[in-house]
């Protein structure tokens, strides 16, 4: 009955031209507890939970909050009835203390002037309330990203929000700061917050939620008790099909006659005295603690960074880009770890995304040739299959795996040789890591060597050829396959061992 759920969502659907973002789909959320809301990228959970925030208006269907009816649902009504969402990108102005953001757009005033005080006695207060150090004064900009979501959740729970949503709450967190948002998560349900929880992390769902919701294509699926649900299971439904293993075979490929890159004492971006080789047809993974200096490493030989002393060889000729136009001119390509700042540009096309990097390959005297741009557009939407209604979509629009996808389909009609991954599947759903680690096994296949940054333990060990870890800017160990070892790779990445070891 409505009376037993604070939030229930009824037969939703969400139609924009061409697209059926969501097709009859049903969420109903108990006072107190935690809901995990799982799918694939483009399953169509973010477009559900701006439903229920008022950003995006249903087609048709119902929203009941405390058993009240609204056939839509605005930000104001969404507020007033006790409704806050947490985005991944969150909504701070950093020049301001933590106090003002509390309080952004709603002030507490003493006349017509704002009052800080009161407003830095509320944060504080709030703060206290969800056991978080943080000083009310402090501006936005000096705290960890940690402490910046801290206070969106410290916002809500000041504004006596009784559904808490969280969207993919723990992607820019380290792990320490994970921790603290899961003690927070779990004060706020003992204090009778219903929280929706979405997350690609299966462990965490299992770790936090009390039931488990799962949407495919734009379609509600089925509910779960977590108690009773398991990773397989869950992950046949998100997916459709029952997934063998989380990791595809590869051909034997490997050319040790061909060295695609060497570095040779690289010190650079506050890494030093880096030495290591890549062959042709290898993958090798870059393993390390936050901090360690693998990304910054990724920025030298990408000519995002310069090279302070040392040598870089591709292909046997010794490089020394000094932009990431002079990199990608040489053949080598980087999709970063944050894909919408750096990777994409998320307001314009496909085709145009695509193309971007060799623009001057298929121009004549600055005209563009618009047949073959789009032909280079279609061949790669096919080829990675970009699941799209046509390349002449904004890159915005997709889900996170398939803008992975068209990064990397960009790189592929530059026809790079060497291809640096930073977290290849942050943020993607298991059913697109999937698909990412085929296309990774495809490169090196065809000859190309890949370079994968990656934080996720299994991940590395799951798609790597050998291993290189990075502690404190410096290389402390290289393994080979047949040594791959969690807790080996840990004392690596933690210094405990060193390189002769």
């Amino acid at each position: 009955m409505s009376e037993d759920f604070v939030l229930e969502l009824e037969h939703i659907r969400k139609e924009y031209p061409g697209v059926v973002a969501l097709s009859d789909v049903t969420l109903q959320l108990r006072r107190g507890e935690i809901l995990g809301l799982i799918g694939e990228n483009g399953a169509g959970k973010s477009t559900l939970i701006k439903c229920c925030s008022g950003a995006v208006v249903p087609t048709s269907g119902k929203i009941k909050i405390n058993g009240k009816e609204f056939d839509r649902m605005t930000p104001q009504l969404a507020a007033e009835n006790g409704i806050a969402i947490i985005y991944q990108e969150f909504n701070n102005v950093k020049e301001l203390s933590a106090a003002e953001n509390m309080f952004l757009g709603r002030p507490i005033r003493k006349g017509i002037s704002i009052d800080r005080k009161a407003m830095e006695a509320e944060a504080a207060k709030a703060f206290q309330q969800l056991h978080i150090k943080i000083n009310p004064r402090e501006l936005v900009k000096n705290l960890s990203v940690g402490y910046q979501q801290m206070i969106e959740i410290a916002k809500a729970v000041q504004q006596n929000a009784q559904v808490l949503i969280m969207d993919e709450p723990s992607a820019p967190l380290t792990n320490n700061e994970v921790d603290a948002m899961f003690e927070v998560v779990n004060l706020l349900r003992n204090k009778g917050v219903s929280i929706i929880y979405i997350s690609h992390r299966l462990e965490e769902i299992f770790y936090l939620s009390d039931r488990i919701e799962v949407i495919r294509d734009g379609e509600y699926v089925d509910t779960l008790i977590t108690r009773n649900a398991t990773e397989d299971q869950l992950i046949q439904m998100m997916v459709g099909r029952e997934m063998t293993t989380k990791y595809p075979e590869r051909k034997p490929c490997i050319d040790e006659s061909k060295v695609v890159l060497e570095l040779k004492n690289v010190y650079g971006n506050g890494d030093k005295n880096i030495s290591l080789k890549i062959h042709a047809g290898e993958v090798l993974g870059l393993g390390g603690l936050v901090g360690a200096g693998r990304t910054e490493l990724a920025q030298v030989i990408f000519g995002a960074k310069p090279k302070e002393s040392g040598q870089i060889f591709l292909n046997g000729k010794e490089i020394n880009p000094k932009s990431p136009r002079e990199a990608i001119d040489l053949g080598i390509a980087m999709l970063p770890e944050d894909r919408k700042r750096h990777g994409a540009l998320l307001g314009v096309s496909i085709k145009n995304n695509i193309n971007m990097p060799t623009y001057d390959r298929i121009s004549k005297a600055t005209v563009i040739d618009l047949k073959t741009e789009k032909q280079r557009a279609e061949k790669y939407r096919q080829e990675i299959q970009i699941k799209c209604p046509s390349v002449n979509q904004l890159v915005r629009n997709l889900s996170g795996g398939n803008q992975q996808k068209v990064i990397l389909g960009k790189w592929l009609a530059a026809d790079s040789q060497l291809i640096i991954f930073d977290e290849p599947t942050r943020g993607i759903d298991v059913g697109a890591k999937f698909e990412i680690y085929k296309l990774i096994n495809e490169l090196v296949e065809q000859g190309r060597a890949v370079l994968m940054i990656s934080s996720e333990m299994e991940e590395l060990i799951g798609m790597s050829d050998r291993i290189i870890v990075l502690a404190e800017r410096e290389m402390t160990g290289e393994l080979k396959k047949e040594q791959f070892d969690a807790n080996t790779i840990m004392a690596m990445a933690s210094a405990i061992v060193d390189q002769a070891n």
